[in-house]
Formats: structure tokens, sequence, C-alpha cells
């Protein structure tokens, strides 16, 4: 009995997850004039707008807001994990004055709201010409992210084992070919958790690709949660009473993103899943104390 209402729990809540995607697939495949009368009710089988798929790829640029997310995203990966690889190797292994200060500082980083930041922020871009650019976006990603990132991966460098270090000094390595070759792959744990934090931070980025991505000529540029604020409320509707209209059903923009997540970051959480089991000991060797225990339990 307690199975079976177990079973039954679990079946309605799979309905309540599952039902929303469903009805934004069946709804994106309807006119515009069907969503607002029959919101719920299924499309006709003999009349399924095909083209709505087409019209949102081509005349809402939904291919260029994807390509911008792709490509800002990856990069925004790629040079946050090099970079922050690189400084917490130096911070973690490397004893210089102002080491510790220096650590610290990159802290400091966490504490400071984007909210507070981004009107400064937005004239120090304007003044560089880095607003409505792609090189602008990126820049401002890698560095609010360096900052988690270089915290999480001095904690992996930390519980590395010394010897290893040596032991490729030993036999020849440079300071650069020791970190790349011996050192960087056992910290793979780390920098997967790292990348696929980064991934998701920048994925589902909205605030600054809004405010340095509203210019003349930007439209092109903008990432897929800024194209969706612009078929949402700045692109004008006809209305109900506009039978044939050409516009695409709006509920298709909410299509795109679900699906190109779970495609593209898909091996991603699944690779670094494991990886979030050693964030207890990152804590740990960061010098936090015992006050991250619970870390662990992830």
């Amino acid at each position: 009995m307690v199975v079976r209402l177990i079973y039954c729990v679990l079946f309605l809540y799979t309905c309540v997850v599952v039902y929303p995607m469903a009805w934004l697939l069946y709804t994106s495949m309807k006119t515009d004039r069907e969503i607002f009368l029959n919101p719920f009710s299924l499309p006709e089988l003999g009349d399924l707008q095909w083209v709505n798929f087409t019209n949102a790829w081509t005349k809402g640029h939904f291919g260029d807001y994807f390509f911008n997310s792709i490509v800002l995203t990856f990069a925004t990966v790629a040079v946050s994990v090099l970079l922050a690889a690189m400084a917490a190797y130096a911070l973690s292994r490397f004893r210089f004055p102002g080491a510790r200060p220096v650590f610290f500082y990159f802290l400091a980083g966490l504490m400071i709201p984007l909210q507070l930041a981004i009107v400064p922020l937005f004239f120090q871009m304007k003044q560089m010409g880095l607003l409505n650019s792609r090189l602008g976006l990126l820049t401002a990603y890698t560095a609010f992210g360096m900052p988690f990132a270089i915290f999480i991966l001095t904690g992996f460098f930390k519980s590395l084992p010394s010897s290893l270090h040596e032991s490729a000094l030993i036999d020849g390595c440079g300071e650069l070919r020791a970190f790349w070759s011996v050192m960087l792959p056992l910290a793979r744990p780390g920098l997967i958790t790292v990348g696929i934090f980064s991934f998701l931070g920048t994925w589902n980025e909205f605030f600054m690709a809004f405010m340095f991505l509203s210019g003349e000529g930007s439209q092109r540029l903008r990432t897929l949660d800024r194209g969706q604020r612009e078929l949402f409320v700045d692109t004008p509707h006809e209305g109900i009473g506009h039978v044939g209209s050409r516009r695409f059903p709006l509920a298709l923009a909410v299509v795109f993103q679900p699906l190109g997540v779970g495609t593209i970051g898909f091996r991603m959480a699944r690779d670094g899943v494991h990886a979030l089991n050693d964030l207890h000991r990152a804590f740990a060797n960061a010098g936090l104390g015992r006050q991250h225990d619970r870390v662990g339990a992830i």
C-alpha cells in the first residue's frame, strides 16, 4: 500500500513537471488566434503550424541568438577555467609575499553584488568601446566568474601531493610544463566543477546582456535570454482578432532554450556530477575550517 502511494505521488509529480514542456511544444504549433482562444486545447492535426519554427529561427533571429549564446558560453568557460587555474596554481603552490592578501582580494569579488557595480562598469566599458560587442560581454562574464573559480581551484591544487610537483621538476620539467602536464590533469574534477557552474551561470545570464547589448546595431549580437525579452516585451503583437497572423506564437521562444541546455549540457553535467563530492576537500584546503563540513553531503 505504501509503495503504491509512493508511485502515485511520483506519477503526479512527473505530470506536473512534464506537462508544461508538452504544453509549450504543442502550443508552438498553433496560430496566434488559437493560442488566445483555446490555450489548453490540442492543435488540429491537419493544421499544424510547422512554419512557426522556421519563422522563429529566421524572422525571430533565434539562429543568431542561439549562436551568440553558444559562442559566449563556451568562450567564457574556456577563458575562466584557464585563467583561474593558473592563478589558483600560483596561489596554492608558491610562497611569495602577499600571496594570502591576493587570494582574499580575489575572494572579495564574491561579496560585490552585480547590481552595485553595473553603473560604473557600464561607463567604463563605454569609454573602452566595448558596449554592444561580444568581446565586452565576454570580458564581463570572465571577470565576474573568476573569484568563484579561483576559490574552488585553489582548494583542489592544495589537496594535490607536493611530491608529484617535485618529481616533475626533478625529471627536468619546468614550472609551466609541470603545471600543464602533471598538476592540471590531476585537478580535472575541480576543472569540471568550475566549468559546470560557469556554463550554467553564463547560459542563463540576462542582466549584463540586457545592459551591454541594448544599443543600435546590437540585435544580431544578443543572447537567448536577451532575445526572448525582445520577443516578449519589445515586439508588439497583433492580438486575437488578426486572423492569419504572420507572427509566430510567443510560446515557441521558450522551446529552444531548454532543448539547447539539455543537449549541450547533458554530457558536462553527467561527467561533472561526481566531482561535486570533492567540494568538501576544496573548501577545507582553502582554509575555511569546519564551517563547510556540510558540503561533503552533496
